[in-house]
């Protein structure tokens, strides 16, 4: 798969399937004449490199594209896309940029790119292909068949992964309320979701270059990585390293970090493990760890997340609130008798429940 970069988000929301663009682009594709476009940002520049043609400023709709993309020379329209400004223009570059295309319509294309920074699209009659230009990138644009495929693929790996990262998830939990926690044990969890939010990312970018034909991915997305952010979120603030606290770094700068990583650090326990604060070395991994008790706590029905503060703030760790008795959490400010029962009772049931999933 070719990697896609976050310069083109813009881009292929602007052409997506289903918008006037698009559809006038493949008109132009299937009747294989051809076409070279640009979308002028900064008209003076344009104006510099445009050598004849005609000056229509039109409103753009498919069928103008198409009609006007018969004739030979460029076609230059707004940098919303919005109006086409030229027709049938002459683009002259500065000749001396250099370009690693071969075919004239494409050369041009490369050098207009990087000498203005704007888009241009070439569109080949021979290979069938619309390839995007700008600056020093270049990105072709694959058949909605082919883009769906690699959608639909992704979307299976992702429910894959969605599973193993909720049985550790419940591996976890279990392991909150017999208090075995290890560093190891969460590093794994936030390997898990991270691997996963990752998929999330590339399969965004499959729904952009999809446009109205990715409505049905987008709603399976949606599915797959509901409270996924969340969880992680809670994961980060139970086990982030006292002294991070102390240094008032939230989990969002944590998870920033993480989000940075690339790939395959992603996959080192020992850089996760030091972005949360707990260094040393590798036998450390096996050292018990006390979690807050947020994610645990934020599972409870109608617990706000101020009372739940309240409540870590009081009382330091999960351990700690489980053996609380109902007097102690009902002095807690924003608690009272009947959310300290509540809290008793949500606390057992969650138990029971994560050990018993734990060996379904």
């Amino acid at each position: 798969m070719q990697e896609h970069e976050e310069w083109l988000n813009e881009i292929l929301e602007l052409i997506a399937p289903g918008t006037a663009f698009r559809e006038g682009l493949e008109n132009i594709l299937k009747a294989k004449t051809g076409g070279l476009i640009i979308l002028a940002e900064n008209n003076d520049v344009i104006k510099s490199l445009v050598d004849g043609g005609f000056k229509i400023d039109v409103l753009l709709t498919s069928t103008n594209l198409y009609e006007l993309g018969k004739m030979d020379g460029a076609i230059v329209l707004d940098a919303e896309a919005k109006n086409i400004l030229y027709a049938n223009a002459l683009l002259i570059p500065d000749p001396t940029i250099k370009s690693s295309e071969t075919g004239a319509r494409h050369r041009t294309a490369e050098r207009v790119a990087k000498q203005t920074s704007n888009l241009v699209i070439a569109i080949s009659e021979r290979r069938d292909i619309i390839t995007l230009y700008k600056n020093e990138k270049k990105h072709v644009l694959e058949e909605i068949r082919v883009v769906l495929s690699k959608a639909n693929q992704a979307v299976q790996t992702l429910e894959k992964y969605r599973k193993v990262f909720d049985q550790t998830l419940i591996n976890l939990s279990a392991l909150e309320f017999e208090n075995l926690v290890t560093i190891a044990d969460v590093v794994t969890v936030i390997k898990r979701a991270e691997m996963v939010l990752k998929i999330k990312n590339e399969i965004e970018k499959y729904i952009l270059e999809l446009g109205n034909e990715g409505r049905l991915i987008e709603m399976q997305l949606e599915e797959l990585v509901m409270s996924v952010e969340e969880e992680n979120k809670l994961l980060i603030k139970d086990y982030i390293a006292e002294e991070k606290l102390a240094d008032e770094v939230a989990a969002e700068d944590i998870i920033k970090e993480l989000r940075e990583l690339n790939k395959d650090d992603m996959l080192t326990t020992r850089e996760i493990r030091s972005i949360l604060g707990h260094g040393g070395n590798v036998n450390s991994l096996d050292l018990i760890i006390d979690p807050r008790g947020y994610r645990i706590l934020k599972k409870i029905p109608r617990l706000p997340m101020p009372v739940i503060e309240n409540i870590i703030e009081e009382f330091g760790d999960l351990n700690e609130i489980n053996v609380a008795s109902l007097d102690e959490l009902d002095e807690v400010e924003g608690v009272g008798e009947v959310r300290a029962q509540a809290i008793k009772d949500g606390l057992r049931r969650l138990r029971d429940q994560v050990l018993l999933d734990r060996h379904i």
